[in-house]
């Protein structure tokens, strides 16, 4: 199940710093850990991802390698998210067998998150929902997507893109199962202690 603090990681050639921001992410609460690097460093990328997933396996929490689904499946990672343009779900399944987890892209789209649904996902993620410095110029999606989506999917709904501790609890009210950051994460001051904040949403909503 994917659920709570879905933490993405930034892209840095720098490992050592890499593997003490997700410990800290990871000590605040961090519930699923999302390994992202565009550099096209098959090497780095590789010594990064075994290195995370080592990292992850003390916490029991989940490697998801970004896109490449030979990288997921070469470091032995727990899943693979996949975008539009990132290979389809059934090879992803073949390649990766069913204990491992296939999240995908929908963005603003229920039709392509139901579809998801029927291929075989674990998951889907939606998004952008704000303003994004990943990806700033991503069409937004509206939180009522949320709300609809949540009515009628049967697995876990990732929100996505420009969420920080002021809207992530809007997020979560409208269904969200786990929320996705980087900037709002990797860029505090103190990432403990904001990985705490964002995890201590969904301890209120189950509260609640």
């Amino acid at each position: 199940m994917i659920g709570g603090l879905y933490a993405i990681t930034r892209e840095t050639d720098a490992s050592v710093r890499l593997l003490s921001e997700v410990e800290a992410a990871l000590r605040g609460g961090a519930a699923v850990v999302q390994y992202r690097d565009k550099s096209g460093d098959v090497a780095r990328q590789h010594e990064q991802a075994s290195e995370l997933l080592a990292l992850c396996r003390r916490y029991r929490v989940p490697l998801i390698i970004n896109d490449s689904l030979r990288l997921a499946d070469l470091v032995g990672a727990d899943g693979v998210h996949l975008g539009s343009d990132d290979g389809n779900l059934h090879e992803a399944r073949i390649v990766l067998g069913a204990d491992k987890i296939i999240g995908v892209s929908c963005y603003q789209s229920l039709d392509l998150a139901l579809a998801a649904q029927a291929a075989g996902a674990d998951y889907v993620a939606f998004g952008s929902f704000f303003a994004s410095a990943t990806k700033p110029a991503a069409p937004r999606a509206d939180i009522t997507l949320l709300q609809h989506a949540s009515g009628v999917l049967q697995l876990p709904i990732v929100a996505i893109g420009g969420i920080t501790p002021d809207n992530a609890e809007s997020l979560i009210e409208a269904g969200a199962d786990a929320l996705a950051v980087i900037h709002a994460l990797f860029e505090a001051a103190d990432i403990e202690a904001r990985a705490r904040c964002f995890a201590d949403f969904f301890i209120a909503e189950t509260e609640d």
